[in-house]
């Protein structure tokens, strides 16, 4: 179940948008296999500006249309899957008109006990749901 925040600058279509969140969510599925209604997106439209994004010393630039997305997941996947997961994010956006050098990613890990998806329970603690699997 992960949680994907994105952040762009403003001026794309809602069309655009959901585009942009549905390359995420189906490079997820495909890479880890996670069920298609645990999608949980928050998109957020910064005005120019507010959206910083060098490029690490690694010498490309970046354009205004960069994207930039943070994963937050159970830990426990290896390190393999998630470059295997950034590789599929990267080119499903590429399908979708986002250059490579302007998709960013940062991954979190936490543990079952950090996640509560209603009521204030922790599902996966009190096993209303199931721990996904690695």
């Amino acid at each position: 179940m992960p949680l994907v925040r994105i952040d762009v600058n403003q001026g794309r279509s809602p069309e655009q948008l959901r585009e942009v969140s549905r390359s995420i969510h189906d490079a997820i599925l495909a890479e880890y296999g996670i069920p298609e209604r645990d999608y949980f997106h928050v998109l957020t439209e910064h005005p120019a500006g507010q959206i910083v994004a060098q490029d690490a010393g690694l010498g490309f630039e970046r354009t205004p249309d960069v994207v930039m997305i943070q994963i937050f997941t159970q830990a426990g996947r290896s390190q393999l899957a998630k470059q295997s997961l950034f590789a599929a994010i990267a080119e499903r956006l590429a399908a979708a008109g986002v250059a490579g050098e302007d998709v960013f990613i940062g991954y979190v890990e936490n543990a079952a006990g950090d996640w509560s998806f209603g009521f204030g329970q922790a599902q996966y603690l009190t096993g209303e749901l199931s721990v996904p699997a690695k």
